[in-house]
């Protein structure tokens, strides 16, 4: 696959982003694999692996979210070869999440995996949470 091709995805991948916020998780579901080996960890919840339990993860994640909009995507580092490829990001949105009346700002660190499935890239794992500065060490420590 080209590198142009893997750009078209990644640009996909924001639009359908931009619409998640919204409280959509459909476009962003259709960039998946629905393959048994497909994972998701976002900031709701603990890892998952499979198409059911990560679309599931998705339109749940997705039902926090209210009248958002994408406001940013930084690129930290990206990689491709004719077959496999990974961005670092941190992205930015303005949204309701949860019961919230008034729109806040949420950024995330974000790793997404791709690789090309019947011709076509994929996602295949994507890593999203809120650790966007630094941290004092006993923040890993569990409570």
């Amino acid at each position: 696959m080209s590198t142009s091709e893997f750009e078209q995805v990644v640009e996909a991948q924001h639009a359908a982003l931009a619409v998640f916020v919204t409280g959509d998780p459909e476009p962003l579901k259709q960039l998946f694999s629905n393959r048994d080996d497909v994972s998701v960890a976002n900031p709701f919840g603990p890892a998952v692996r499979g198409w059911a339990q990560v679309a599931e993860t998705m339109t749940r994640a997705a039902t926090l979210y209210r009248d958002g909009e994408a406001t940013g995507f930084e690129l930290v580092t990206k990689y491709a070869t004719a077959d496999v490829a990974y961005t670092v990001e941190v992205e930015r949105y303005r949204a309701k999440v949860g019961g919230a009346e008034d729109l806040a700002p949420v950024e995330l660190r974000v790793t997404c995996i791709f690789r090309v499935e019947d011709g076509v890239w994929k996602l295949s794992h994507r890593h999203a949470d809120p650790i966007t500065a630094a941290r004092p060490p006993a923040s890993v420590v569990q409570q």
